[in-house]
């Protein structure tokens, strides 16, 4: 899987941004999708104008963890892995029996849009098993991705060029657009177009970049990780079952 998101609408966090990132637009005369297709041949891709891309391939996956791809209501939506506690969350979003990982990660993206009846780390928290996944909601230009708290899936991120974010599970796609910038995106957290990366796992922590050294020795990218020591300002938690998160995405 593959998704560019331009700029304006997911801006990557600084210390990731502040990375010596690619050389090369990746959305430029198609080079990153071009790369990508040349690898996954069968990969189909989704243009989402302005906003960016995505493409999705089921080429060389690993039979424990499937790849799902869904579009409902101008919502694109790409999952890998899979969610023991399916049951239950079909049941609490009203889904049939038939629903997939993919259309309960895009219903609790609705929920979380339209209704916000919990904080957005809560619904994350909510999925239990092995997965990652990517969302673009084509109505707000929002983003919305998560990998568990083991980071099962793999998945990396970066910036290319131009200051785009990047993100594939395969790694020398990411290394190829990002340059020194590419890093495993953080486990256990997710990303919004409003409100950034967050834990889901310790929601009232800060967020630390820490610079990451590869097999050579060479400091390249930075990866993220909770501070125990830093709480977020304001970050008590709301409570109330009257109480609206839909505007803290």
């Amino acid at each position: 899987m593959l998704a560019i998101f331009d700029k304006n609408v997911a801006k990557a966090p600084e210390a990731l941004r502040s990375q010596e990132g690619g050389s090369v637009c990746a959305l430029k005369d198609g080079f990153l999708p071009n790369h990508f297709a040349s690898i996954y041949p069968g990969a189909v891709t989704t243009n989402l104008g302005s906003s960016g891309l995505i493409a999705c391939s089921l080429d060389k996956l690993n039979p424990l963890l499937p790849r799902l791809f869904a579009v409902n209501d101008d919502m694109f939506c790409i999952f890998q892995g899979h969610i023991e506690n399916i049951p239950f969350l079909k049941q609490q979003y009203g889904l049939t029996k038939t629903a997939t990982e993919v259309t309960v990660v895009i219903e609790a993206y609705r929920a979380l849009r339209d209704r916000g009846p919990y904080p957005a780390d809560q619904v994350v928290r909510d999925f239990q098993g092995r997965f990652a996944f990517m969302l673009f909601d084509c109505t707000t230009k929002n983003v919305f991705l998560a990998a568990d708290a083991d980071g099962s899936v793999p998945l990396f991120w970066g910036t290319d060029g131009e200051g785009h974010l990047v993100l594939s599970d395969d790694i020398e796609t990411v290394k190829k657009g990002c340059g020194k910038s590419f890093a495993p995106f953080p486990k256990g957290c997710f990303f919004t177009s409003s409100g950034g990366l967050r834990s889901f796992e310790f929601p009232l922590n800060e967020l630390k970049p820490v610079p990451r050294v590869d097999s050579s020795g060479q400091v390249c990218g930075v990866i993220f990780k909770v501070d125990s020591e830093a709480k977020k300002e304001g970050a008590m938690p709301r409570v109330g079952s009257v109480q609206n998160w839909s505007q803290q995405i």
